[in-house]
């Protein structure tokens, strides 16, 4: 990963075209081939980026000022931008990425819901853990007491992101036939605590959520509860 602390202008043209003033900001070009500008400010998103395939060349502008120029390979987008001052310039290998992985507690409620889906909502059975779909897998894949499929998402702390996950999920699968041959595939969020906005969204969408007591779970998996 190159990261390049600059002086620099944006400019954004193609689809829709923005432009963004001379200022210090943080240019990222990943090993990918996509480039992101961000500022220190606007949390995680980038100001302006050009997602790969695309390419980055190199070169000044007629004014003599350092200039790149990012081109999309599918379209005609093009992201201008232009170095008054280059204040540090470094790359960085950072190796293969493992991947994002649920913490302890995440990882353990998706166990113990598998275990136990009914606890989620009545007559709920487990069908697999970790569906695959093309974006990732679904946590956990169910069939409630009418055959219809039942994608579960879950969560330590419900929030916004999580509902677009789900979302996303069951865009996908609601594309599958045999997901399908009994009704849409329906969505439950759950997780310890969900927050407001994110049970509007949830609600909006027709997606169901399930606040789940991991302490009382844990009980229900207790060894000496077992008769074997």
């Amino acid at each position: 990963m190159r990261l390049v602390v600059a002086k620099c202008q944006i400019d954004y043209a193609g689809r829709l075209t923005a432009h963004l003033p001379m200022a210090t900001r943080v240019l990222m070009v990943k090993a990918d081939g996509s480039v992101l500008v961000h500022s220190d400010g606007g949390s995680y998103k980038p100001l302006n980026w050009m997602s790969p395939p695309c390419t980055l060349r190199e070169g000044t502008s007629e004014d003599g000022i350092a200039e790149w120029t990012v081109t999309s390979t599918k379209t005609d987008d093009t992201l201008r931008i232009l170095l008054s001052e280059v204040i540090s310039d470094s790359s960085h290998d950072l190796g293969v990425d493992p991947g994002l992985q649920k913490d302890g507690v995440e990882k353990h409620l998706q166990e113990l819901l598998a275990e136990h889906p009914a606890t989620l909502s009545p007559g709920l059975t487990l069908v697999r853990r970790e569906f695959p779909t093309a974006i990732g897998p679904v946590d956990l894949m169910c069939r409630d007491g009418e055959g219809v499929s039942v994608a579960v998402e879950i969560k330590r702390r419900g929030e916004i992101d999580g509902v677009e996950q789900l979302t996303r999920y069951l865009e996908l699968l609601n594309r599958d036939p045999l997901l399908t041959a009994n009704g849409a595939v329906k969505g439950i969020f759950a997780a310890q605590e969900i927050k407001p906005q994110a049970r509007v969204l949830a609600t909006d969408r027709g997606i169901a959520c399930a606040v789940v007591d991991y302490d009382a779970l844990r009980g229900l998996d207790d060894p000496s509860h077992r008769l074997f």
